[in-house]
């Protein structure tokens, strides 16, 4: 498997972060997304690419203009593949919060 196109491996990158956060209120050129980095556009134009391979962002043409949104379908698949794993996450901590708060009453 390309480990450029899995989801997760794109995401543990923070600038691919940071990039995801920039798209998700309105779509963006590559110029305006690389304007918020200390970083070469190049650099930014690989990333950028990064997150279109894998699906994570849509690219669409306007004029010479390429925007670059956030594809909430993949968005939602990767949150349901999360989601059994906050549960459990959420589950365990209450019962520590519970045991936490029994042994505080206890002294």
């Amino acid at each position: 498997m390309n480990l450029r196109r899995d989801v997760f491996q794109a995401m543990a990158d923070p600038t691919r972060r940071a990039i995801l956060l920039l798209v998700a209120s309105h779509s963006m050129t590559a110029g305006a997304i690389a304007s918020h980095f200390d970083t070469a556009r190049p650099t930014v134009s690989k990333h950028l690419h990064i997150l279109t391979e894998c699906k994570l962002l849509e690219q669409e043409q306007s004029g010479r203009e390429i925007h670059y949104h956030i594809n909430p379908h993949k968005m939602k698949e990767i949150a349901d593949f999360i989601e059994p794993f906050r549960k459990l996450w959420d589950e365990r901590f209450n019962k520590l919060e519970s045991i936490m708060k029994k042994y505080k009453t206890k002294k």
